[in-house]
This record gives C-alpha cells, structure tokens and sequence, in this order.
C-alpha cells in the first residue's frame, strides 16, 4: 500500500448499493407513472359511458357504470346544454388531479333529466 492512501476494499459493494437504490427509485417512479396512466383512462373509459347514458336518456344507471369503471375515489358531474350533454370524472392520485371528459349529443326525443 502506498503512503497516504487509505484503505478502499469494499468500495465496489457500496457502489453497487447506491446504483441498486437508484434502479429500485427509477423502477417505483415508473410503475407509479404506469398506474397514473390506468387511473386517467379509467376516467375517461367512466367519462364515455356516462354520456352515452345521458343521451340515450337513461340517467339513472350513471352512478352504478361512474362507479364500476372509475377508480375508487372518482367524483363525476355531468352537464346539459340543449341537446349536448358532458360528463367530467376526476379523480385525485397523489395529490394530482386526473380528470377525463366525453361529450355526447342527446338522442331525438330525449327530455332533459
């Protein structure tokens, strides 16, 4: 060993540590971004099968279909104008607001609910 030169056996293994830290960081990140991408489409799959309801004139099953496809947690609205009608679910993941929307146009016939 040279003079002044400490000791650096089991540096290897502390950098392996720190490099497998960050790859279980990178791989939680991704798996977390993965789950915020179902959420949002569950809203928007709820969000598209509320307003089709809505123009067909059968409000009643909104709630039960908002319910069975969103995430648990999903606050809807839904919203008339004429003979269109929209459907908002958001719904709030770790403290981000994941929102989807559809748009429908009332089927002939149809009285607003």
């Amino acid at each position: 060993m040279k003079p002044g030169l400490g000791d650096d056996r089991g540096g290897v293994t502390v950098e392996a540590a720190v490099a497998v830290c960050g790859l279980v960081a990178l791989l939680l990140l991704g798996i977390g971004a993965v789950m915020a991408v179902v959420d949002y489409l569950r809203c928007t799959d709820a969000a598209r099968e509320a307003a089709r309801l809505v123009a067909r004139g059968d409000d009643a099953r909104v709630r039960g279909v908002v319910e069975g496809i969103a995430p648990e947690g999903a606050r809807w609205a839904v919203r008339r104008a004429e003979d269109t009608a929209s459907v908002e679910v958001t719904v709030s993941w770790l403290g981000v607001e994941l929102r989807g929307g559809a748009y429908a146009v009332v089927e002939p016939g149809v009285v607003g609910g």
